[in-house]
């Protein structure tokens, strides 16, 4: 069970976030709108950190986070932009998903005339694609 997507730009900021279960449902808590923009920010951190500290070289950070309830996924492009999906610890091939939700962002928001790179995702046309794909995995 996919919980929730969100996209972080190359400078840390938030441009993206749905959740796809609703905490009745037995999906992941609400947050409050500043909590979501602080969670992507500290991430964006993390991520920068780990990269820095690992023992190999060339290392692109942390791309997995496993707990009892939950899982965090994170696909970087190579443009520095995060996809980060929140799954069910169980949820088969995460980096695949993640990397198919990179290539509806490529094919529904970057090509997409009206869209600035960096600025919040505002796409119809993501939004139900994305659904569409997501009920399928």
């Amino acid at each position: 069970m996919i919980f929730s997507l969100y996209i972080i730009n190359k400078a840390g900021g938030l441009i993206y976030h749905r959740n796809f279960t609703e905490p009745d449902k037995g999906g992941l808590a609400k947050l409050s709108s500043n909590d979501y923009l602080v969670l992507a920010g500290t991430f964006h951190g993390v991520h920068a950190i780990t990269a820095q500290i690992s023992p190999l070289p060339h290392s692109s950070g942390i791309e997995s986070l496993e707990t009892e309830n939950f899982r965090i996924q994170c696909f970087q492009t190579r443009t520095g932009t995060k996809f980060l999906l929140f799954t069910e610890p169980r949820q088969p091939n995460p980096e695949s998903v993640a990397r198919s939700v990179y290539e509806l962002y490529a094919d529904y928001v970057m090509k997409n005339p009206f869209y600035q790179v960096e600025m919040p995702v505002r796409c119809e046309m993501f939004d139900r694609h994305l659904t569409a794909y997501l009920s399928s995995v």
